[in-house]
C-alpha cells in the first residue's frame, strides 16, 4: 500500500506494531473489527514468537491446567438475522472512507453475509480518501462476498428494483435517489431503510431528505438524535419523519476478546506507553476522535491545563498525568491542529501532552490509558462508539452531557458528565482531578461500565435490535405491495 491513513507516533515502532496488532486481531475471523486495522503484512516467525508469549502467560494465569471443550457438542445459538438468508440487500453509502458511517454500514454488510444474504454495495459520492484506502476497503468487502457496483450504473438501478431491502446510509445518501433512480424512485421507497447518524443542522436540506416521509422507516443511533430529527424536520422543513427506530450500537466480538484478555492488554499497554514515553505508573487521560473543533480537543486541553494548576495549587499527591489526543491529521485540520500545538507550547506542556495520528486500530490505546474523555461539543455525538469500546476495557468516561453519551454513561456510576462548551472547561478539569486522586473510584467506575456493556452494548444486542427493524421494514413493504 501507499501512504497509510493511520500511523503510530514513532518511526521506530512501525515495524513492531503490525506484529502485535495482527496477533491480537487473529482471535476471530469476522471482518467487523479487521477493517479497523490498516496493517496488511508481517513476519510469521515473529507472530508465532509473540503468540507463544501470550499463550504462556495465559497458561501461567490458569495454573497450567487445560480443559478441552468440544464445541460440536454445544447447541448453536440462533442468529437473529437468520431470516435474511437469500434476501437481496442494496447498501447505499454516501462515501467509502475510514469514517464512522461507512464502517458501520460495512459491519452491517458482514453481519448480513454471515447469515447468507446477498449484499450489494454502491458508493454515491466522490471519494475523499486515497486510492489505496478505497482499494483496501473494497477488497475487504469483496473477500466477504459483498458485491461492489458503480452507484450510477444500470446494475445499481436493476439491483434497487429487485432488492428486498435498500439501506441508505446517512442523510447525504438521499441525493442518490433522484440522481440515479429517477422515474423509479416511487417503486423503491417502500423498501428503503434510512440509517441516519448526523447531528449537525446543515444536513437538514430538502435536496437530501425530501423523500424521507415515504420510505419504509428510519433507523437512528440514539433517542436524543431521533427526537432532534423529528422536531427539526417538522419545524424547519415541514415534513414528517417515517416510522423511526432507535438502535444502539454494540461492540464487536473481536474487540471484546482483546478487552477481556489480560495478557494482551498488558502487552499493548507496555508497548504503547513505551512509544509515548509514559511510565507504567503515570495516569493517562485520552480523547480518541478525529481532530476537529466539534470533537472538543481544544477545550479538553484547556481543562487538562487547569487540572495541572489545581493539582499544583492544592499540593495534591498524584502520579504524573498525561493527555493523549488520538486522531491527529495535520493535512485535514492544519489550522486547528496548529492552534492545539501552540497552546501546548505556550503552557509548557510538551512533556504532558501527546498527539497520535489518526488510526482506526483503537484497542492498543484503550489498553494503555486510564480514562477516556468524550468531549464532543454542541449536540454531542449521535451515539459515540468509542465510549462503549472504552467501557469494554473497564475505563471510566468523562463525557459531555449531550447527545448519545447521556444514553451510555451513567453519571456518577460509569463516569462523570460535564457541560458542553466553554462552561464545561472547569467542571471537566475538576473531574480530571477527582479521578486522578481516587484510584478506587476509577476502578469501580470502570468495572461498572464493563458490566453495562455486557448487559446492553455487545454485537449480539445490536444484531437483535437491527433484526427487529428489518423485519418491520420487510413486513411494511409486503403490506404495501398487497394493498397495491
Amino acid at each position: 500500500m501507499g501512504k497509510q491513513p493511520s500511523a503510530w507516533i514513532t518511526t521506530q515502532q512501525k515495524k513492531r506494531w503490525p506484529l502485535m496488532i495482527l496477533l491480537l486481531l487473529s482471535l476471530s475471523t469476522l471482518m467487523a473489527f479487521l477493517i479497523r486495522s490498516t496493517f496488511d503484512s508481517c513476519s510469521n516467525g515473529s507472530i508465532n514468537n509473540v503468540g507463544n508469549f501470550i499463550r504462556e502467560g495465559q497458561e501461567e494465569e490458569k495454573g497450567g491446567t487445560h480443559h478441552q471443550v468440544n464445541h460440536n457438542d454445544e447447541a448453536p445459538t440462533p442468529n437473529p438475522l437468520d431470516f435474511m438468508k437469500s434476501k437481496l440487500v442494496l447498501l447505499v453509502s454516501h462515501e467509502l472512507s475510514l469514517s464512522g458511517g461507512p464502517l458501520l454500514l460495512m459491519e452491517l454488510a458482514f453481519l448480513l453475509r454471515e447469515v447468507g444474504a446477498d449484499v450489494v454495495w454502491v458508493t454515491n459520492q466522490k471519494q475523499t480518501e486515497s486510492y489505496d484506502i478505497i482499494y483496501s476497503l473494497e477488497h475487504k468487502m469483496l473477500n466477504r462476498g459483498v458485491q461492489v457496483f458503480s452507484a450510477k450504473g444500470q446494475e445499481a438501478i436493476d439491483t434497487a428494483l429487485k432488492a428486498d431491502l435498500v439501506v441508505l446510509n446517512t442523510a447525504v445518501a438521499g441525493k442518490w435517489l433522484d440522481a440515479v433512480l429517477k422515474e423509479h424512485v416511487a417503486d423503491v421507497l417502500p423498501k428503503v431503510l434510512w440509517w441516519i447518524h448526523e447531528m449537525r443542522g446543515h444536513y437538514f436540506k430538502l435536496e437530501y431528505v425530501k423523500h424521507l416521509p415515504l420510505v419504509g422507516g428510519a433507523m437512528i443511533d440514539s433517542h436524543t438524535t431521533a427526537n432532534y430529527w423529528k422536531n427539526r424536520t417538522r419545524e424547519r422543513l415541514g415534513i414528517k419523519m417515517p416510522e423511526t427506530y432507535v438502535v444502539h450500537l454494540g461492540n464487536s466480538k473481536e474487540l471484546m476478546e482483546v478487552a477481556e484478555n489480560r495478557v494482551a492488554k498488558r502487552v499493548l499497554r507496555e508497548h504503547v506507553r513505551e512509544s509515548l514515553g509514559v511510565k507504567n505508573e503515570d495516569l493517562v487521560f485520552a480523547l480518541i476522535n478525529s481532530v476537529s473543533r466539534g470533537k472538543g480537543q481544544d477545550l479538553f486541553l484547556r481543562s487538562f491545563h487547569e487540572s495541572l494548576k489545581l493539582i499544583q495549587e492544592r499540593k495534591l499527591k498524584v502520579p504524573p498525568i498525561h493527555a493523549v489526543i488520538v486522531g491527529s491529521d495535520m493535512n485535514a485540520q492544519t489550522k486547528f491542529e496548529t492552534e492545539l500545538r501552540n497552546f501546548v507550547s505556550q503552557n509548557n506542556m510538551q512533556g504532558r501532552v501527546h498527539f497520535v495520528n489518526k488510526t482506526l486500530t483503537v484497542a492498543p490505546y484503550l489498553a494503555s490509558i486510564d480514562v477516556l474523555v468524550q468531549n464532543s461539543q454542541a449536540r454531542g455525538e449521535c451515539f459515540g462508539r468509542i465510549t462503549i469500546e472504552a467501557m469494554a476495557f473497564q475505563l471510566p468516561v468523562l463525557g459531555t452531557a449531550a447527545g448519545g453519551t447521556m444514553e451510555i454513561v451513567v453519571n456518577g456510576t460509569t463516569g462523570l458528565l460535564h457541560p458542553a462548551g466553554k462552561q464545561g472547561v472547569m467542571p471537566l478539569s475538576n473531574n480530571i482531578v477527582k479521578l486522578a486522586t481516587n484510584v478506587e473510584k476509577r476502578l469501580t467506575m470502570g468495572k461498572r461500565g464493563y458490566e453495562r456493556v455486557k448487559e446492553r452494548f455487545l454485537e449480539h444486542h445490536m444484531s437483535e435490535r437491527i433484526a427487529k427493524v428489518l423485519k418491520e421494514i420487510l413486513l411494511h413493504k409486503a403490506k404495501r405491495h398487497s394493498e397495491s
